[in-house]
């Protein structure tokens, strides 16, 4: 095991999930429990959903049936401008609202019984975040026993290796908490299929009825079944039956489980069969998998999978005072330490491997839950919450160096987009495609809530906005052309044509959005009344803006002039300018309404600050202090997406201090019950689960993901064309460094700082040819043309420019 790695340590088995250490290659995911005598693996496969690819159609046409359509839209609109909200929000609930996006579901478990001549001890399980690997050491009886857990991308399969100084006898079983419908055994192979089902709803919704399974004619065009393979070798001996291997006196043991899915070949557009008739050939093809990656053998297994994730991981890393190599007992160490800067360093780099575990090529994106789910009813469905949390999941993708993470998140766009079709033509009358605030593997773009969910975030239909704007994100960061034409022009195109057909006149000669809300706040109305529908929302109109600017972008690069830019370049002027409060924070709504709770968990208007762009304090002085007075408003109190998100917009406004503040509140454990439903806005605020699993709590992992661009843009950030050394370093984070950090314009960084002060930075431009760029510190300002070649600078270079 390299020494110089970064480790986590738990001296104990998991008995609770949130103890489990997550490993993943994008497909499966796994949670190691561990144990000496008794041992557990819950394994995900990111296919395995509930609902059907025609699931979305068909709940389409359920609402067209209900009446809803452009006519009813136009009823929505007049009844908002006669402030007549309760008309305006039956008719939203009445026809508009659909049911709900599926589920991410639960798998198989793998249990592993070890007989013990005597008793057992247990050494730890130790999770290498540079390489994936969980590490094992335990006696039982007197038999000294090594164990490690991987998930293997180049394998496709989830890896166990069992290595003993004695010989021991084994008893492994594969079971699900699904509907079974296949077993198997032959040859050192365990096959068990389970049939999900084609309908669930969110644990919140109390209403749900029971799940709903595929009728017969329907599992002719998609059956949803799911089949996990366990492959075994030894030196001892081995006996398969039903569900089953068990193993007696073996002092070496390799275990190697994968899945197939009709849903993952859906997914690929394969070609392949998905009706009930592929059973077989789904059965064969995860035996295959299984059988394959055990020939390969468990050295090199693990050579291709710590070749594979630690490259991946290995081209950028961030280390905040001196440690970030060892062995560092999460309890004590990171959690109750009160060193916060190794808790800054442990979680940067644990966003990344939870990224880079459960989103790779070839895979579904990662959800609220990443790639790890062990409920059948999980919190929020574990689906695609697009009015902020699935966007927060990969706001770090580019910038620490794992953009090829962010390529499925593109996948999951063009399904939305195919499905967002219909619907902005059918319940809209409107061009392009539209989203709304959830979605899920089937590509869902109605607006949910089954009709008596709350409009304030039932009813958003920018989410397709929102996820639009990675497109260029991506683009920027790499200069890939053939991506920016081939994948993001069209989606953008269309988004950018839904915004352009949503957009109706005032009155006035300026352009609106109506029916309009602000996920998920809520204002006092008129009357006195708790209202969310208007027009015009400040985050409305920040994402329109920049999808038209990316789209604009887009074209030029391209090299693209036609009717839509030109629609696009007299749209702009028409759109509502950014507002201040007579309290002198950002607006929120078209009008200065009171809001319904100043300490909400979304703030939504302030994403023109981060991560839109939009605001500054350099280039928008006024409007970046009324982002400040906003945020000063809602308090630091939040869960851990929020609490992400504001460490974000504080370092985008210079604030180090109040970023290590807000990290602080946010990695402190949450001692309190972790599968309970808290109040969103109420005092039971989240923290860090046992094994560091952000929290709402209950478990949520978008904070996870959100705290690598908060903590690294205290030391680095930057736009196309700028880059900014430690703009926001916290005065305790004195010395440190960062290596790999990638910025729009294909721009690679390091930094070293000590004493508060530049030690070294080096940049390189990693897309070929040249690229210019300015770089300050501390005021100080520098011209470069970044190529191939390094460029080295330090402190004395901006001293020289102040001179």
């Amino acid at each position: 095991m390299p020494a110089d790695t970064l480790r986590l340590f738990w001296p104990t088995p998991a008995e609770e999930w949130v103890e489990a250490a997550p490993i993943g290659n994008g497909r499966l995911g796994a949670m190691v429990f561990g144990g000496a005598t008794s041992a557990r693996w819950q394994i995900n496969d990111g296919f395995a959903w509930s609902g059907s690819p025609d699931g979305p159609a068909v709940a389409l046409a359920e609402r067209t049936a209900a009446g809803a359509g452009p006519e009813r839209l136009a009823e929505v609109r007049s009844a908002i401008d006669a402030r007549d909200y309760r008309r305006a929000e039956s008719l939203l609930l009445d026809l508009f609202e659909a049911r709900w996006s599926q589920e991410f579901l639960p798998f198989v478990d793998l249990t592993i019984d070890v007989t013990s001549p005597g008793d057992s001890s247990y050494g730890g399980r130790e999770l290498d975040l540079d390489d994936g690997v969980v590490t094992e050491r335990f006696r039982v009886g007197d038999v000294p026993v090594m164990r490690r857990s991987w998930a293997s991308r180049p394998a496709q399969a989830m890896c166990v290796e069992i290595v003993a100084e004695a010989p021991l006898d084994l008893r492994i079983a594969l079971g699900s908490g699904e509907r079974i419908r296949h077993r198997a055994a032959s040859d050192g192979v365990v096959s068990l299929g389970v049939e999900l089902p084609v309908d669930g709803a969110p644990l919140h919704e109390e209403s749900a009825v029971d799940r709903r399974y595929a009728a017969a004619v329907d599992a002719e065009r998609f059956d949803p079944f799911a089949v996990a393979a366990l492959a075994a070798d030894t030196d001892g001996e081995l006996t398969t039956g039903n569900d089953v291997v068990t193993i007696t006196g073996a002092t070496r043991v390799l275990l190697t489980l994968s899945s197939s899915t009709n849903a993952e070949h859906w997914w690929h557009r394969d070609g392949r069969d998905v009706g009930r008739s592929a059973t077989d050939a789904r059965v064969a093809e995860a035996e295959s998998r299984a059988s394959a990656a055990l020939a390969v053998g468990a050295e090199r297994l693990l050579a291709d999978h710590r070749s594979d994730l630690g490259g991946l991981l290995g081209g950028t890393s961030l280390t905040i005072g001196k440690r970030r190599s060892g062995r560092f007992e999460v309890a004590t160490d990171v959690l109750r330490s009160g060193d916060d800067r190794l808790v800054a360093t442990v979680m940067f780099q644990f966003g990344r491997y939870l990224l880079a575990s459960s989103s790779r090529p070839g895979g579904p994106p990662a959800n609220l839950q990443g790639i790890w789910n062990d409920q059948q009813r999980p919190p929020w469905s574990s689906n695609y919450t697009i009015n902020i949390n699935t966007q927060m999941n990969y706001w770090g993708a580019e910038l620490a160096g794992l953009s090829e993470t962010h390529l499925p998140l593109f996948d999951l766009i063009q399904r939305v987009a195919e499905n967002g079709t219909a619907v902005a033509a059918e319940l809209y009358g409107a061009n392009g495609w539209v989203a709304h605030h959830n979605t899920d593997l089937w590509g869902w773009a109605l607006p949910v809530g089954a009709g008596h969910g709350d409009v304030s975030w039932a009813f958003w239909p920018m989410g397709g906005m929102w996820l639009a704007t990675h497109l260029w994100t991506h683009y920027e960061a790499t200069l890939d052309r053939e991506f920016l034409e081939c994948t993001a022009l069209p989606l953008l195109r269309g988004a950018t044509e839904f915004a352009l057909s949503w957009l109706t006149e005032d009155g006035a000669g300026r352009l609106r959005t109506i029916p309009s809300t602000s996920p998920e706040n809520l204002f006092i109305g008129p009357d006195g009344h708790r209202e969310s529908l208007g027009s015009s929302t400040a985050m409305d109109i920040s994402l329109i803006r920049r999808v038209f600017a990316d789209t604009i972008a887009t074209a030029t690069v391209l090299g693209l002039q036609d009717d839509l830019t030109a629609r696009i370049t007299r749209a702009i002027p028409l759109l509502p300018a950014p507002a201040i409060t007579a309290g002198g924070w950002l607006q929120e709504w078209a009008e200065d309404y009171e809001e319904l709770n100043p300490a909400h968990r979304h703030i939504s208007q302030v994403v023109a600050l981060f991560p839109l762009g939009q605001i500054h304090p350099e280039g928008t002085p006024e409007l970046a202090e009324a982002a400040r007075q906003l945020l000063d408003r809602r308090g630091s109190g939040a869960m851990g997406w929020s609490w992400a998100w504001k460490m974000a917009l504080r370092a985008r406004l210079g604030d180090g201090e109040a970023v290590r503040s807000l990290l602080l509140e946010a990695t402190r454990p949450y001692e309190r019950d972790l599968h309970a439903l808290a109040e969103a806005d109420g005092g039971d605020w989240g923290g860090l689960a046992p094994n560091l699993f952000s929290t709402h709590p209950p478990v949520q992992l978008d904070g996870n993901y959100g705290f690598i661009v908060g903590i690294a843009a205290t030391v680095v950030q930057g736009e196309r064309g700028v880059v900014r050394l430690l703009p926001a370093l916290p005065e305790a984070w004195s010395e440190g460094s960062v290596r790999g950090i990638r910025l729009p314009g294909a721009v690679s960084i390091d930094v070293e700082w000590a004493a508060g002060e530049l030690v070294r930075a080096s940049l390189v431009h990693t897309a070929g040819g040249a690229e210019p760029v300015r770089v300050t510190y501390r005021g100080a300002e520098l011209s470069l043309l970044l190529s191939a070649e390094p460029i080295e600078l330090s402190a004395y270079d901006f001293a020289l420019v102040t001179r």
